[in-house]
């Protein structure tokens, strides 16, 4: 099931991505056929980009593709990595729990505002927040069950050859 959940981000990521990349070209095109630029394609790529970011930050915690500081786990045993991975996912996760309602409070102030030239109800822009932190202490906590499941495994004995 969480296979068919990261799919459901990347998925979403990728369409922001692409809708970046129209909004760009038509800038460009744009600027140099048209007698004027549309104002608006700026702000809806910033937009665009917030959200792909916002979306794709979980599959990037599940995925370890997120920044870390990799000093001393080349000699780590399988069930120590695991027990590693499971001890950073739930300090992210707390980290993202912990934000999460603030998150929330800073999107409600979008509500009375509305974008400067989209005149979308600036709730929409800053809710990417919320989503950022609810998808990041979701994956958290599967990176946690993961780790602590992989530390339940036994070693493999003998050889592979």
């Amino acid at each position: 099931m969480i296979g068919w959940i990261d799919t459901l981000f990347i998925v979403l990521a990728n369409l922001a991505l692409v809708a970046i990349a129209a909004t760009v070209m038509l800038q460009i095109s744009g600027r140099l056929f048209l007698p004027y630029s549309p104002a608006w394609t700026e702000e809806l790529s910033r937009y665009l980009f917030i959200y792909m970011v916002a979306l794709s930050s979980g599959v990037a915690i599940r995925r370890n593709r997120h920044v870390n500081v990799e000093l001393f786990h080349h000699r780590l045993g399988l069930q120590a990595r695991a027990g590693y991975q499971a001890l950073i996912s739930l300090m992210i996760g707390a980290f993202a729990g912990i934000l999460l309602p603030y998150a929330w409070l800073y999107a409600q102030n979008g509500a009375w505002q509305t974008s400067p030239t989209l005149k979308v109800p600036m709730l929409y822009i800053f809710f990417s927040t919320v989503v950022l932190y609810a998808l990041v202490l979701f994956y958290s906590v599967v990176g946690v069950i993961e780790g602590l499941m992989a530390m339940q495994r036994k070693p493999e004995t003998g050889s592979w050859k």
